[in-house]
């Protein structure tokens, strides 16, 4: 039996290169899609290596943030120290200028240190008595003499009042070493927070140098995924034509395979045998013409 009519060479031939164009459409895909995988693959370890850089960016930007803040704090308290400063070197000047006037309302012989007088007045009576001087010289020393006896003498009938003096004196002084030490105190505190504000004013540029090496290492990474990106766009891309033109050649070889079929059950159905003829002649028909009649009445 001859083969069917429509399995020609030319149909075998073109039945071939559809299946063979389809081997190579599904290696191709599998080549592409093995290829996308690996991108996918490298994306997501950029992925994973951006989030590290980001949070060890994070770090040092929240560390320089708070040394930024602390230094603001301390220039702060700086500025606050330095009117205290003012204040209490103010504080000081007025109470030396207190004690000076306190002095000033003092009499002479009560500014006299009464055990320094009574010294002096020993030192003048062993010379005078040791001594062989000229008479000038003894007139004047005992003139001297005289004159610091009288001096402590008046000290002494004024003594209670020298003693309210010297304790206002006294008091005087100790106003202004209070003062002092309040200076000296705000001045050593100024000192470190000085010291403090400017050791984090010193740590914040490389705080924000780790914070930029990290955003200069994130654009690095953010561009190589970028490009991987378009790779994997572009092989989905070329992954998706493979896929049409395979569904259109696969459309086209099913629509073959079915035409096949079709072709080969038309081919194989047997032939109907021829049906007998009846010896009899059949009757013919009848070629009368029926008479044609008028109306009633009429010849």
């Amino acid at each position: 039996m001859p083969p069917p009519a429509g399995f020609s060479e030319q149909w075998r031939r073109e039945e071939r290169a559809e299946r063979d164009r389809l081997r190579e459409l599904e290696h191709r895909l599998d080549t592409l899609r093995g290829q996308r995988h690996a991108l996918l693959a490298e994306v997501r370890a950029l992925t994973s290596k951006q989030q590290e850089l980001y949070q060890r960016r994070h770090g040092p930007e929240v560390e320089a943030e708070r040394l930024h803040h602390e230094s603001g704090e301390f220039g702060r308290h700086l500025s606050e120290l330095r009117a205290a400063c003012d204040r209490a070197r103010q504080a000081l000047e007025e109470a030396v200028i207190r004690r000076r006037e306190l002095v000033l309302t003092f009499e002479p012989g009560e500014r006299l240190n009464p055990e320094q007088v009574r010294r002096e007045i020993a030192e003048l009576e062993l010379r005078q008595q040791t001594r062989a001087l000229p008479i000038e010289e003894e007139n004047a020393l005992i003139a001297e003499l005289r004159r610091k006896a009288r001096a402590l003498e008046q000290f002494e009938r004024h003594k209670e009042l020298v003693a309210e003096h010297e304790l206002q004196r006294r008091a005087a002084d100790a106003a202004i070493l209070a003062a002092r030490a309040e200076v000296d105190r705000i001045v050593h505190e100024m000192s470190v927070a000085r010291a403090e504000r400017d050791k984090r004013r010193t740590e914040i540029p490389g705080k924000l140098e780790a914070a930029g090496a990290a955003v200069a290492e994130m654009r690095d990474v953010g561009r190589t995924r970028a490009d991987l990106m378009a790779q994997v766009d572009a092989l989905g891309r070329e992954i998706a034509e493979v896929e049409r033109e395979g569904r259109t050649l696969l459309a086209r070889y099913r629509q073959r395979q079915e035409d096949a079929r079709l072709i080969l059950e038309e081919y194989s159905r047997p032939i109907p045998s021829p049906r007998p003829v009846d010896p009899a002649p059949a009757e013919a028909p009848s070629l009368e013409v029926p008479e044609k009649r008028g109306k009633p009445g009429t010849p």
